[in-house]
């Protein structure tokens, strides 16, 4: 058995559909909003914008968990 060396490489990260982007009487179906778990400040936001998620959003999916995948990746 071998023993890996070094970091442990995370390919996703869970979170939770809060629900649809909105104004006050416009909601923007195309646009999800997202609860990243570990994630409190706006620079930390920045890193995650244009991810892609393992899961359909359809509107029964409100409140459920998600994958948030590192890729695509911009560094």
């Amino acid at each position: 058995m071998t023993e890996r060396k070094g970091e442990r490489v995370r390919i996703y990260v869970q979170g939770i559909i809060l629900g649809y982007k909105r104004g006050k009487s416009n909601q923007y179906h195309s646009t999800s909003l997202l609860k990243i778990e570990g994630v409190n400040t706006i620079e930390e936001v920045n890193w995650y914008l244009g991810k892609r998620i393992a899961k359909h959003l359809p509107p029964s999916s409100l409140g459920g968990r998600v994958r948030v995948f590192m890729y695509p990746s911009q560094i």
